[in-house]
């Protein structure tokens, strides 16, 4: 499949950290809910495996795994670990966003 995502090198580090911690595979499963001060938020998992119907992205061995109605609303989107004086969080930029909030947690079509 052709990749409609991308994890950066940074978010693949974090996640891959995170799943040595807690003793699991290095798949982060991004998805989208309702909700937020936009209208959807991001969810960010550690999954098991990929669903049948995932689109997968891989990165330094990590893998991004979306299911196919998140992915309607973030493909071609960019999944990146930040840290900063406010704090350290995943970040996805989305092309698709019409808006957003102040958090970058949450975005509008």
């Amino acid at each position: 499949m052709t990749q409609t995502l991308t994890l950066t090198p940074a978010a693949a580090k974090r996640v891959a950290l995170i799943a040595e911690k807690q003793t699991k595979p290095a798949i982060l499963r991004l998805s989208v809910e309702g909700g937020g001060c936009s209208g959807f938020q991001y969810k960010f998992d550690l999954a098991e495996g990929a669903e049948g119907d995932d689109a997968v992205s891989e990165t330094d061995g990590v893998k991004l795994v979306v299911d196919p109605v998140s992915l309607d609303l973030v493909e071609g989107s960019v999944v990146d670990f930040v840290e900063s004086l406010g704090g350290a969080a995943f970040r996805v930029e989305n092309p698709n966003a019409a808006a957003g909030c102040g958090c970058g947690s949450s975005f509008g079509i």
